[in-house]
């Protein structure tokens, strides 16, 4: 989109998708005339344009964009990911994210606090990514695109070696007055302390580093907070270590001006300001070193990709690093490595371990002509492969971005803790200041230490850095776990709604069934390899799926089949063939009474497969009824026990199908399934889930997200059951790449786990600061014992999150 000034009048070009014909484009035209302040609009449909001149002061591009929406088309946006840096705590995520989302043509900004990162939606014509940096740095932070970064040293290794290095400074020169402190309690009176640690002066040089070099961070931060009107972690950390760095200075100058002696000075606090620093730097050292862990799903997805591919250009072979592999390239895979890129096999057999995207640990047999995903394991024979899809298009590269946006994104009970950890700040200060009042008026009248220390513990006991991480890094283990169980959550609210699915429509072919007919039954009183011969030559040369299946189950028989004299199809009823001059007619009761060929005697039998689920066909042998095959989709092996899984959780299981009543009713006996709704158009599946909605049931729906695309969309949780290279890109919220219903009773378990984590998490920051806060008022809290409490919360609740990576799953 693109956006001129005419005088007082602006210009604007906005992409439209979804136009059909010249009379869509009519329609829109029309449509965006008739808005206030529009002066006049044309839309391009070869473009696929729309140039609108307006008014800003009666319209906006926002009004625009609604009423293409409106008309039922859509504009196209662009998407941009940032790093971010300086933030210290969910309150600058939160002031960024509002600041981001208030600049025009941003349609959606979103900041993950323990990622690190920014995803925005946005306009181009209205807003460009410069002028989203600008605003960020205007904020007082730093956000840079993944071009920015390419090349440079992993930005989260830079700031562990830099909190190390302050680490060991804070903790070098605190520790001397750290052992001043200790000495002064009773309880240690025997711990011996050198006079040069009492000197104030002494205590004052340890003091003013730690205070101003390794703690300049927080008052960088207080200070870009306060100047755009909010607070956050550093302000509370700068006014209690600032109170007791400055008293105690005050007391030493005071000391020095009275002439006192140079072995005894006054009781001061600047171990307690740089105690508090060095444990606040700590703290955000292992909350970095635990976070950095959250990611390991994507590192390992990562590590999965070849390095290297052997590729033959103008005759020879090379070597090139695997981002340079173009689409079209011939690629030589040689036994026990990996293959680079997706592609098809034009040379070669082999089998190929799959398990890396289908968790099917059997290889695949390959011959040419058979496709090829990048990342998985070439096992005994060399292949050549012609390089379809490369780089970013690849099915582990989508996987990858699928699991980073989950990552990324914000699931609803994050926007509690956002709103509370927004407003958490000041009401901490105020806190502060009456218990500071309160102790100094009333409690310990005229104590200004006693009061100011109180209010100190308050300030560093109220950090609400763990409410911050609390829902991110659960989303980010749990969905990082669950990739690696191979299902991808396309975003945190659907990880979220997952767990509160109560009811399962199951699409039944290729979902509950295979989606590929079998070879089944044969029925005969005539020899069943000569039988089966002459039927496979009779079927080999017809189209049909079913036919297909017979011939396959033939050749699987190790059965060789003889040419055909003649060949003829007869859509609906069967097929007619010659073989060795011998007559076959393959088909229904109606074809083979449309032949005159009695087949009576085989009615009940056939009747009885039919109650089974299977297609029986009937087979006449040069005008002599000879037996019947029966051919099926059959069920998954998976498929019974996922289904009493799903019962064991509660969980009502329907299954939907396009198939007759009876077909349906034996597929669903066979895995457990009492539900079942039979003759079910693509379309009316979409109605049956709206009805289940009706009822007040949360409703998921399972399909191959092809034929069932309306289902899945209008379903609370549409999960894609299917494997190939455009697994993750599947139109559904939750992609089950093993392609078998296990996955669905591990993707609610998945689900159920990591929100009892966020809970758990919530629970423990909310309650630790709400019982924090009263225990440092009340005086039962010194200062540097808050500010080590503190630190511990944010890293337990990291800890706790990271457990998520370890969960066990039932039959996987």
């Amino acid at each position: 989109m693109q956006e001129t000034e005419l005088h007082d009048e602006k210009q604007t070009t906005l992409q439209i998708t979804g136009m059909t014909c010249a009379a869509c484009a009519n329609r829109i035209e029309k449509g965006l005339s008739k808005i206030e302040g529009v002066t006049s609009a044309n839309v391009n449909f070869a473009l696929e344009k729309a140039s609108i001149v307006y008014d800003p002061e009666k319209a906006k591009v926002h009004d625009f964009e609604e009423k293409i929406q409106q008309l039922g088309y859509g504009t196209a946006k662009e998407t941009v990911e940032f790093r971010l840096e300086g933030m210290t705590c969910a309150a600058c995520a939160n002031r960024i994210e509002k600041g981001l989302n208030r600049l025009p043509g941003v349609s959606k900004a979103t900041v993950n606090f323990a990622m690190e990162t920014a995803f925005v939606e946005y306009s181009p014509g209205e807003v460009s990514v410069q002028d989203m940096q600008r605003k960020v740095e205007q904020l007082g932070y730093k956000a840079v695109t993944e071009k920015e970064t390419e090349g440079q040293p992993d930005h989260r290794e830079k700031e562990i070696r830099s909190q190390k290095y302050k680490l060991i400074i804070s903790a070098v020169l605190s520790l001397p007055l750290l052992w001043s402190m200790v000495s002064h309690f009773s309880f240690t009176s025997w711990i011996y302390a050198p006079d040069i640690l009492m000197n104030p002066w002494f205590q004052l040089v340890l003091a003013t580093p730690v205070q101003f070099y390794i703690g300049r961070q927080f008052y960088a931060g207080a200070y870009k907070a306060l100047r755009n009107g909010s607070a956050n972690m550093d302000v509370l950390i700068a006014l209690g270590t600032s109170a007791a760095y400055f008293y105690s200075l005050y007391l030493t100058v005071d000391w020095y001006m009275a002439g006192a002696s140079i072995h005894h000075g006054p009781s001061l606090y600047y171990e307690t300001s740089a105690i508090l620093i060095t444990l606040v730097i700590m703290g955000k050292l292992f909350e970095s070193l635990a976070k950095g862990r959250t990611s390991e799903a994507i590192k390992s997805l990562m590590g999965l990709q070849a390095k290297t591919a052997r590729v033959i250009r103008e005759g020879e072979e090379l070597a090139i690093p695997v981002e340079e592999v173009l689409a079209g390239d011939i690629v030589i895979v040689r036994p026990g490595e990996k293959v680079p890129v997706d592609g098809e096999v034009i040379e070669g057999s082999s089998s190929i371990d799959e398990s890396m995207l289908t968790g099917e640990s059997i290889p695949v047999e390959k011959k040419a002509g058979d496709p090829v995903i990048g990342a998985t394991v070439n096992k005994n024979g060399m292949l050549k492969v012609k390089a379809t899809k490369v780089g970013k298009e690849t099915a582990l590269s989508q996987i990858i971005k699928v699991v980073e946006e989950a990552q990324g994104s914000k699931a609803p009970i994050q926007r509690v803790a956002d709103i509370i950890s927004g407003i958490f700040v000041p009401i901490v200060v105020g806190i502060a200041i009456a218990a500071f009042l309160v102790w100094f008026f009333f409690v310990a009248p005229g104590d200004f230490a006693e009061a100011l220390e109180k209010a100190i513990a308050i300030l560093v006991i109220a950090c609400p850095c763990a409410l911050g991480l609390a829902t991110p890094t659960s989303i980010m283990a749990g969905s990082g776990r669950a990739a690696e169980l191979g299902i991808l959550f396309k975003g945190g609210e659907h990880l979220e709604q997952t767990h509160k699915i109560d009811t399962i429509i199951l699409d039944k072919t290729g979902t509950v069934t295979k989606g590929k007919p079998e070879l089944t039954d044969v029925i005969t009183d005539k020899d069943e390899s000569e039988f089966l011969r002459l039927v496979g030559a009779a079927e080999k040369n017809s189209e049909h799926p079913l036919a297909e299946a017979i011939v396959q189950g033939v050749k699987a028989k190790d059965i060789s089949l003889p040419d055909i004299e003649s060949f003829e199809a007869i859509p609906g009823f069967g097929i007619r063939a010659t073989v060795e001059n011998k007559e076959i007619v393959v088909g229904t009761r109606r074809l083979l009474e449309t032949h005159r060929i009695d087949a009576q005697a085989a009615y009940e039998a056939m009747a009885r497969l039919e109650e089974d689920g299977k297609t029986a066909m009937l087979v006449a042998i040069d005008k002599q009824y000879a037996g019947i095959v029966a051919v099926a989709d059959t069920v998954k092996e998976t498929s019974k026990s996922a289904v009493s899984r799903l019962k064991e959780m509660g969980i009502q299981v329907i299954m939907i199908t396009g198939d007759n009543e009876r077909t349906a009713k034996a597929i669903a006996e066979q895995v457990g399934i009492e539900h079942v709704r039979a003759e079910v158009l693509p379309e009316g599946k979409a109605e049956e889930v709206k009805k289940l909605q009706r009822e007040g049931k949360i409703v998921a729906m399972v399909g191959d997200g092809i034929n069932d695309a309306p289902a899945l969309a209008t379903a609370d949780i549409g999960m894609a059951v299917g494997t190939g290279t455009d697994v993750a890109m599947e139109a559904a919220d939750v992609t089950l790449m093993r392609g078998d219903l296990s996955s669905i009773p591990d993707a609610i378990y998945m689900s159920r786990k990591t929100m009892a984590n966020i809970k758990q998490n919530l629970f423990w920051a909310l309650g630790y600061n709400s019982l924090g806060i009263p225990i440092a008022a009340i005086g039962l809290l010194a200062p540097w014992v808050a500010g080590a409490a503190m630190a511990l919360s944010s890293v337990s609740v990291v800890l706790n999150a990271l457990r998520l990576q370890r969960v066990k799953i039932r039959n996987t």
